[in-house]
C-alpha cells in the first residue's frame, strides 16, 4: 500500500496538470483576482483557429484568371492545382477572379453567402516595407523570418522585434478587461493547452478538453464513497492548510482554485443543451462542437467577452503539399461551416467571429517534393458580423521578378498581423485608446484615433 507521502505527492502531480493553468502555477503570481469589465451582457467572442507548421495558401487560394493562372503555374510547376479543379468565387473590386481548392466547398459556399471574407497577404512586419529597401537590404524586418518558432511567437504576441515577449495579444485584451469571470474561471479558454495567445501579465486561459464537460480535473477524485472519496478528502485536507511558507499556501491556493473551478465549469457544462448540428469525429470538428457547448452557458459562467484558442498541427508540408492538403482543408471547412450552423442554432452567429492564423506562408516554387517556409499568407475570417464575401488587403499580382519577392516566390507581407488584429480587437470591444496596449506596434500600420476601421472586413 502506497504511503501517505507517497499517495500525496502523486495527488499533487496530477493536480498541477489538472490546474486551470500550468503556467500560473508556475509563476505563483500573487494577484489574486481583477474585477470583471462590465459589457452590460453584450456578448462577443473571438475563435481562434492556428494552423500551425505554416499552411500553403497559394494552393488554398489561387489565381484563376487565365493570365494569372499561367503565371501562378510557372511557378509552382509540380505543385500547381488544375485550373478546373478550383471552385471560382466572384470578381473581386480589383476585377480579378481567384479560386479556393475543391476541397473547401463549405468556405466557397459561406464566401458566396457573405459571412467569410479572405484578408490576402498578411505578416509579420515591423513597419511598413519598401521593396527597394527590401532588395537592397535596408530594410527592417521582423526577428526569425522563416524559423517556425519565431513566427508562431509572433502571431500570437503580435510582438515581431523581440523573443522575449510572453504575452499574446488576447492576454492582454483579459488583462485590461478582467483576467477572469466572477466565478474565477478565465475568459480565455483553451482546447490546446497553455499558449502565449492568450497570456498575459495576469490573465492565464483555462485549459479544457475538446471532449465530455471539459474541465480537467484530478484523478480518482470523487464522491463514490469509496477510494475516491477518501482520495479526495486527503487532497481537500491537504489543500484548506494555511502554511506560514508563502510558497506553499500560494500553491495550495492555486490547486484549491483549480478545484473549485473545474467543478464551476463542470456544473455549467452539465447544463448545455444538446447540440443538433451533426460534427464529424475529427480533431477541429470535435473542438469547435465543444466550444458551442461553452458558448451556451456563457450566462451560468458570467461570460460578456470570451476568446477560444485551437491549434491543429501537421501544416508544414515540404513534401507532399498536394495530398496533404487534399485530405486537411476539406476538414478546416468542414469544421468551420458545421461551426458556424451550430452558433446560429443557439443564436449567437452574430456575437462569434472565428479567424485563422499560421506560421507563414510558403514558397510559390516546389522543393521538388513540397514547399518551403515562406512570409505572407491569406487568411479567413468568419462570422455573422463579418463584411464577407469580399478579399481583403493584396493579393500579389504573380510574375517572375516582382520586387516583392524576397526569392523562391516568397512574397512580403502588403497586410500586417497589426491590421487583422485591431480589426478584431476594435469589434470585440477594446477602446481605441488601449488598442496601443494590446498591440504594441499597430501605430506603425494603423492610427488608433483613426475615423477607418483598420482593414473593413468588421462591421461595426
Amino acid at each position: 500500500m502506497a504511503s501517505r507521502r507517497e499517495f500525496l505527492t502523486h495527488s499533487c502531480g496530477l493536480g498541477v496538470a489538472a490546474a486551470t493553468s500550468t503556467s500560473t502555477m508556475l509563476s505563483l503570481g500573487f494577484a489574486r483576482e481583477a474585477a470583471a469589465h462590465n459589457h452590460g451582457g453584450d456578448y462577443k467572442a473571438l475563435v481562434c483557429i492556428m494552423l500551425a507548421g505554416g499552411n500553403d495558401t497559394y494552393n488554398m487560394l489561387t489565381p484563376y484568371d487565365q493570365d494569372q493562372y499561367d503565371e501562378y503555374r510557372t511557378f509552382r510547376s509540380d505543385l500547381a492545382l488544375k485550373r478546373d479543379s478550383l471552385l471560382p468565387l466572384p470578381e473581386n473590386d480589383e476585377g480579378r477572379t481567384y479560386g479556393l481548392h475543391v476541397g473547401m466547398r463549405d468556405i466557397e459556399q459561406l464566401y458566396r453567402q457573405g459571412e467569410v471574407a479572405i484578408v490576402n497577404n498578411v505578416g509579420t512586419l515591423l513597419e511598413p516595407i519598401d521593396p527597394v529597401a527590401l532588395q537592397e537590404g535596408r530594410a527592417r524586418v521582423p526577428i526569425g523570418l522563416y524559423s517556425h518558432s519565431d513566427q508562431q511567437m509572433q502571431w500570437q504576441t503580435a510582438v515581431s522585434y523581440s523573443r522575449s515577449a510572453t504575452q499574446g495579444w488576447a492576454g492582454r485584451i483579459a488583462d485590461l478587461q478582467g483576467p477572469e469571470l466572477a466565478n474565477g474561471i478565465s475568459m480565455n479558454i483553451s482546447l490546446n493547452g497553455t499558449n502565449v495567445f492568450q497570456s498575459g501579465e495576469l490573465a492565464v486561459p483555462y485549459n479544457i478538453h475538446a471532449t465530455g464537460d471539459g474541465a480537467q480535473s484530478i484523478w480518482a477524485y470523487g464522491d463514490d464513497g469509496g477510494y475516491n472519496s477518501r482520495r479526495k478528502q486527503m487532497i481537500d485536507d491537504v489543500f484548506s492548510v494555511d502554511h506560514d511558507n508563502l510558497l506553499r499556501n500560494e500553491y495550495a491556493f492555486k490547486m484549491r482554485k483549480a478545484i473549485d473551478n473545474a467543478r464551476t465549469f463542470v456544473e455549467a457544462m452539465q447544463q448545455a443543451p444538446e447540440i443538433q448540428t451533426p460534427f464529424v469525429d475529427q480533431r477541429l470538428s470535435t473542438a469547435m462542437q465543444q466550444i458551442v457547448r461553452v458558448i451556451s452557458v456563457r450566462e451560468i459562467l458570467g461570460a460578456t467577452r470570451q476568446t477560444f484558442f485551437v491549434l491543429i498541427g501537421g501544416w508544414d508540408h515540404h513534401d507532399e503539399v498536394l495530398n496533404n492538403q487534399a485530405r486537411m482543408l476539406p476538414y478546416v471547412s468542414y469544421a468551420m461551416s458545421r461551426f458556424r450552423d451550430a452558433l446560429r442554432e443557439i443564436g449567437v452567429y452574430d456575437q462569434v467571429t472565428t479567424f485563422t492564423i499560421s506560421d507563414f506562408g510558403r514558397t510559390l516554387t516546389s522543393n521538388g517534393k513540397g514547399s518551403d517556409h515562406g512570409w505572407g499568407a491569406h487568411h479567413l475570417v468568419m462570422g455573422g458580423a463579418v463584411n464577407g464575401g469580399q478579399m481583403y488587403g493584396t493579393y500579389p499580382t504573380l510574375h517572375q521578378n516582382h520586387p516583392m519577392d524576397t526569392g523562391r516566390g516568397v512574397f512580403m507581407p502588403t497586410t500586417s498581423t497589426e491590421e487583422y488584429f485591431a480589426e478584431l480587437a476594435l469589434w470585440f470591444g477594446v477602446a481605441p485608446s488601449e488598442l496601443d496596449q494590446v498591440l504594441p506596434n499597430v501605430r506603425n500600420f494603423y492610427s488608433p484615433s483613426s475615423s477607418e476601421t483598420p482593414l473593413g472586413y468588421m462591421m461595426s
